[in-house]
Formats: C-alpha cells, sequence, structure tokens
C-alpha cells in the first residue's frame, strides 16, 4: 500500500531534505583525488549530526557507515573505507537523513577531477534520466510512467539500466511501497496521487545490467566491469508537479521543480 504523506508530513520530510542536499554539496566539496572514502564518510555523520539530523544509513540493516561510496564499477552500497579516490574515478555518494522521525534519500556520482568522455556521457544520461523520471511524479501519472521515462532516455544513449534495484516510496521509513523500477511500461502500475513520496533513483550501467553482490554482503558491481552511475532524489507528488525535497544548490538555478 503506498502511504500518502500530509503536508505537514510532507514538511518535515523537507527539513530533512535540505539538511541532506547541504551535506551533498559539503561533500562535493570535499570529494577530490586523494581523499578516502573513509574521510568523506566522517565528514558526512558530522556535518549531519550538527545539523540536528541523523545518519539514517548508520546501523539500517547492519549497515555499518552514515553514507554509501561506491566508485567506479561498483554500483550501490559501498562500505567506506581505505579506497583513496584516484584522478579520473566516479564516485557515487549515497546519503540518507533523518529529522525529527522523518526520512530523505538521495545521491549523486561525482567525476574525479578529469574523466574520460564515455564516463562523462554516462553521468550526463544518468542525470537527464532523474529528470525525466522526477517529471512524471505528477497526480494522474501511472507508476509505470515514471520507470518508463529513465529507462527511454537511458536506452536511447545505449546504456542499461540496473533491473535488480530499485527506486521505492519514503518518508515515514527508509523504505517504503512501491517499488519503482527503472524500466517498464507506461500507462501501467498505481495511479499517482498528492501526497505520494517517492525516492527516485536511476542506477545506470556503460555496459549490461547484471550486477553482482561483492564478498562483504553490501556492495553491488556491475557484472561485466563497467562503469557505473547513480542519481537520486525524494519528491513528492503534487497536483501541479513534483516537487523534489532534496534539490542541492548547485541545481537549483538551472533544473526543474
Amino acid at each position: 500500500m503506498i502511504v500518502r504523506k500530509s503536508a505537514g508530513e510532507i514538511a518535515k520530510i523537507a527539513a530533512a531534505g535540505a539538511i541532506l542536499a547541504d551535506c551533498i554539496d559539503a561533500l562535493t566539496e570535499e570529494a577530490a583525488p586523494g581523499i578516502t572514502t573513509a574521510e568523506l564518510d566522517r565528514l558526512a555523520e558530522k556535518f549531519i549530526r550538527q545539523h540536528r539530523g541523523v545518519p539514517t544509513f548508520l546501523g539500517y540493516r547492519g549497515f555499518p557507515a552514515s553514507i554509501c561510496a561506491s566508485p567506479n564499477d561498483m554500483v550501490v552500497h559501498g562500505i567506506p573505507g581505505k579506497y583513496r579516490v584516484a584522478e579520473g574515478d566516479l564516485l557515487s555518494l549515497d546519503v540518507g537523513v533523518t529529522l525529527d522521525g522523518y526520512v530523505a534519500d538521495s545521491a549523486v556520482t561525482l567525476p574525479m577531477g578529469a574523466v574520460e568522455p564515455e564516463a562523462q556521457r554516462l553521468l550526463d544520461v544518468t542525470a537527464e534520466s532523474l529528470e525525466a523520471g522526477l517529471a512524471e511524479c505528477r497526480e494522474g501519472r501511472r507508476l509505470g510512467d515514471i520507470s518508463h521515462a529513465v529507462q527511454e532516455i537511458v536506452e536511447a544513449a545505449g546504456f542499461s539500466v540496473v533491473r535488480s534495484l530499485v527506486g521505492h516510496g519514503v518518508g515515514r521509513e527508509m523504505h517504503e511501497d512501491p517499488q519503482i523500477p527503472n524500466y517498464g511500461d507506461p500507462g501501467r502500475g498505481p495511479r499517482l496521487e498528492e501526497g505520494m513520496v517517492f525516492a527516485i533513483e536511476p542506477m545506470v550501467d556503460a555496459g549490461a545490467y547484471e550486477v553482482v553482490v561483492a564478498d562483504d554482503g553490501w556492495a553491488i558491481h556491475t557484472a561485466d566491469g563497467s562503469l557505473s552511475a547513480h542519481f537520486e532524489h525524494t519528491v513528492a507528488v503534487g497536483k501541479k508537479g513534483p516537487r523534489v525535497l532534496t534539490r542541492r544548490r548547485s541545481e537549483r538555478s538551472g533544473a526543474g521543480a
């Protein structure tokens, strides 16, 4: 069952989302060749707690860190540690913030210094597919319209959407109904209603869509070793259109709702 949130609840999710957006901006400023993923994790936890939030991921189902930090062919769920970011890497940062019992979730994949043109194209296409999915988060659309919008952008560019990982409802809990695949047919699935809140998160591979789980039981890699990118926003469905609750400063001047 998809739980609709009240205006007051959405305001609380938005407050968590504002902290989260600023946290990702802070991580973006620090993420550069030479830094370790553990250092970024410590920075994120400090930032979130200084702003009265709680790192949602820390301890969630046993996860041992405040963020997921996933380089290159690692799609998601990377545990921060000794990995030192190198020039040319792609680094995905996934962050959750809980504030006053309400959760926001967002992710970005960053180029570390100069990257290959095809790697930059992967980033651009994945970000574009997220915006296409967000644009469908309006009253009267179907859940499948979100999925199809993402898939259409990704596959037209010659990339693959990961099929075994999905977006989800969010707000009162980290993961709520519904599951939101990044592929599917338009016009299918539940009709969207005002007050629904989703985490839309394209996970896109430069190669094939198959993935494998690492020995640590958390990190998920592309099966063929190709690069992967992950972008995510928390969004509320509205009568007049989507309300993105985790929009970062770097996006606010140029993108969407």
